[in-house]
């Protein structure tokens, strides 16, 4: 064969080959517009909730029912006899004399609220764990910087407290701006 034949045949193999493959792929990828349209249909009714059946008017609110803010009535008569309580032993401490249950306790500051928490607390002892030193209370270990909750049940309060220090014998709290810092008795001393 010449080469110009070779040439001739080589360039025309390439065409037919080119056809089969276009009249084979489909024209488009995108499905046709009335199947686009039934989709569309179905999701747009699908998307739209339904109307709620209205709700009798007399169920009670799970989630705000009527005088939720107001207190139990059980824990107004606890405290009333728990300052029923007090106010008899500041007679009984006072001796009755002027200035005993006729004046209202005052209330107290910081300062007497932190002394009077901290003297409930008796902690075990210490120990460091990692570099860090811990207070155990109980079954509790607190680190430098902890917040717990603590009950003073005559005055049927919470008061959140701050661990702000601790050395070997003696740790440090805090009630809002007021600190003090109490010792570590060994059970032994106790």
């Amino acid at each position: 064969m010449k080469p110009s034949r070779r040439l001739a045949i080589a360039a025309l193999l390439p065409l037919p080959l080119l056809s089969m493959r276009a009249a084979s792929a489909p024209l488009s990828d995108i499905v046709s517009p009335e199947k686009r349209h039934a989709a569309v249909e179905l999701a747009q009714h699908l998307t739209q909730p339904a109307d709620p059946a209205p709700l009798p008017a007399k169920l009670p609110q799970p989630f705000n029912p009527p005088d939720f803010d107001q207190p139990d009535p059980e824990e107004l008569k606890a405290a009333a006899a728990a300052a029923a309580a007090r106010g008899a032993s500041v007679v009984q401490a006072g001796g009755g004399g002027a200035g005993g249950a006729d004046q209202p306790a005052r209330p107290a500051g910081d300062r007497e609220v932190l002394e009077g928490l901290a003297a409930k607390l008796q902690p075990s002892g210490t120990f460091v764990l990692n570099g860090v030193p811990l207070l155990i209370i109980g079954k509790n270990r607190f680190q430098i910087g902890d917040h717990f909750i603590v009950t003073d049940n005559a005055a049927g309060h919470d008061y959140e407290l701050e661990l702000v220090a601790i050395a070997s014998t003696t740790f440090t709290l805090r009630y809002h701006s007021e600190e003090i810092t109490r010792p570590i008795l060994s059970r032994k001393s106790q």
